[in-house]
Order: C-alpha cells, then structure tokens, then sequence
C-alpha cells in the first residue's frame, strides 16, 4: 500500500505547515501529494507553490471543479503543470455538486456523466497536440457556434512534456466509477468501505471492459497499478480511547452526510445509504440541516466511523489497515501533522 497526504479546505489562511508536510511526505516516500478545490480556495495555485521546492513525490489536484475552468483552460494548466513539475503533475477532475455548479459558478448541472466525458476527450486531444482542435458535443464546442463566427480551430502553442496527463477521476456512484475506469487513469474515491470492495471492483470492470483494459480478478485488487490508481482519503486517528478517536472523524463525516448537499442531490450521503447505514444518514440530515450539527455529529455510531477511517490505539489501526490491503485501493491518503505521517508511514512499512 502506497501513500499520499494533502492539504484540504482552508478558510482563515494557507495551512502553515504545508510545506514542511509535502517535503517531509517526499522524504518518507509518499507516493502524492494533493490540493483541494471548492469555493474558496483554488487546487492549482497552492499545488504550484507548495510543490516548487519538492523533486520527487507526485502532485495532484484532489481535485479540480469542471464547472470553474473550461476543458481547454484546464488543459492548459495541466501541461503548464507538468513542465513545472517535470513530469508529476496528476491531473484530478470532478463535476462537484448542483449546489456548488449553480450557486457558485453560475453554471447549469445537466448530465453529469455526457459533460465528463466531453471534457475528458477535450483535455486528451488538446494534450496529444496532433492537430487543431475541433469539437462538436451536447455540452461543449469547439469552436464556439455563433457569435462572430471568428473562432477557428487551434493547437496548443506549448508542447506538452507528456502527451498523455494522468487524469483521475473524483467518483461516488456506480457508474461514474465505471467512468473513470474507462476514460481515465485512476479513480479519487472520498467515504470508502473495505466491505463494499467487490461493489466498486464491479463498477471499475463495467468501465475497464469498455476500455478493453484489464479487469480486477478474485483478489479484488487492481491489476495494474501503472495502468490505473486509486488514491483513496482516510481519516485516521491515534488515541488510546477509541470513542475519542471517533470523536475527532464524526463532526467531518456529519459535514458531508449531512450538509454537503440538498435533500435528494448531496452524493456523500447516497454512499453511506449503500453502506447500510440510511438511517444514521436520514438522521445526520435532518439534525444537520436544521442547524443541530453537535447532534447530528453525535448520532453517528463507531460502526460507521470505523468502517471509513482508523482510529484508536496504533496496534488496533495496523490491524484494521489489513482490510484496506485487499482491496482496489492502491494509495491511502492520510492528514496530520509530520509526527503522525511518520508513524504511519512506519505502520504501513510493516
């Protein structure tokens, strides 16, 4: 098992010890290093700083808003990246939610799953750089139609470094999973269960038959890490006391079960229904929504915790860690301070 760590949503200020987290996760080997993107903060700007001074460990944006960035601006901070970085840049993508599509960008939310795979197919043709670029979709067009009737066709002014930019996938349900299996090159999952392992491995063979890519076998792990990744967020939480280890994961998962989202469109919660878990999400929700976020915290049982993150004394977490090992997870992203990337780095070593 691979490892990667990050910096998530700031408000006030920049994380002040950023820096020293992504050259200390370099010096221990970690495989990325990832920045997060939702209405405040942007994922590149950050990587760029943060990953100035780093020579080895991969960047990745964990992950980039669709609807912010057209397809050819995304592209070209894609191949501008990975000049910079020599060759390190991951490119993460992600359609967000209506919420944040509509309220933020001023942008419509319609088919998800046809807008992603236009502007997939828009990034790679921009990035192979074979010709001038035009496209014609439902949701994209290149050129624009109309207007002054100027536009024409154009091809990137800079050669890229690599014409194929590792592109993951930020995916929750079934088939968008299957979509990041067929179009991309790896899959940023959030709220993960060992136990629904052979669920997601059926989504991703749905998407790798497409591809004519190599299915996951009985194991239940992905058969080639060089062709496809799947770097994976996990809480995890060192404390003698496993309940306040808990603790520390619930107001977090409370956040996305029960406030990222309307009634009806908030996806995190959708995952923890397949999780078996609909009436702790139907309670989270309503307490949350309602402004009771200490409750709606509180209600959430350690069961539910524990199938999500790792938490309690470190032997407890290096046993729990063996069920994320036989699974299609192929990098664990973990948080914290130096000290505690250390002492995980030193549990997954074993």
């Amino acid at each position: 098992m691979k490892l990667a760590t990050g910096a998530g949503y700031w408000a006030a200020g920049p994380p002040s010890d950023a820096q020293e987290t992504i050259l200390e996760a370099e010096a221990l080997g970690f495989h990325s290093f990832w920045t997060a993107e939702a209405y405040g903060s942007d994922a590149l700007t950050p990587l760029a700083w943060w990953g100035s001074r780093t020579e080895t460990i991969q960047l990745g944006t964990g992950i980039v808003q669709m609807s912010a960035r057209t397809p050819a601006a995304t592209a070209m901070a894609a191949i501008t990246m990975d000049h910079l970085t020599n060759g390190r840049f991951i490119l993460g993508l992600g359609v967000s939610g209506p919420q944040v599509v509509e309220g933020w960008y001023g942008q419509p939310y319609p088919r998800p799953l046809a807008r992603t795979r236009e502007y997939v197919h828009i990034i790679r043709e921009i990035c192979e750089r074979e010709k001038p670029v035009s496209y014609v979709g439902d949701h994209y067009q290149m050129p624009f139609p109309g207007g002054l009737e100027l536009g024409k066709p154009l091809k990137s002014t800079v050669h890229p470094l690599r014409q194929h930019i590792p592109i993951y996938l930020g995916a929750e349900g079934p088939k968008n999973v299957a979509l990041s299996a067929e179009l991309c090159d790896g899959w940023l999952p959030l709220f993960f269960a060992p136990k629904d392992n052979q669920f997601y491995a059926d989504a991703l063979n749905d998407g790798f038959a497409k591809a004519g890519k190599s299915r996951i076998g009985a194991d239940g792990r992905i058969p080639d890490e060089n062709d496809f990744e799947v770097v994976c967020p996990v809480s995890i939480v060192p404390d003698a006391d496993v309940e306040r280890a808990a603790d520390k994961v619930r107001p977090m998962l409370a956040l996305y079960m029960g406030g990222m989202g309307a009634k009806g469109a908030n996806f995190h919660y959708d995952v923890f229904c397949r999780m078996g878990y609909q009436h702790v999400a139907d309670e989270v929700q309503e307490c949350y929504l309602s402004g009771r976020k200490d409750e709606a915290a509180a209600s959430i049982p350690l069961s539910l915790v524990e199938e999500v993150a790792l938490v309690g004394p470190i032997d407890k977490i290096a046993d729990d860690l063996q069920r994320w090992n036989d699974t299609v997870v192929t990098t664990l992203q973990v948080s914290g301070p130096v000290p505690l990337l250390r002492t995980i780095a030193e549990v997954v070593s074993q």
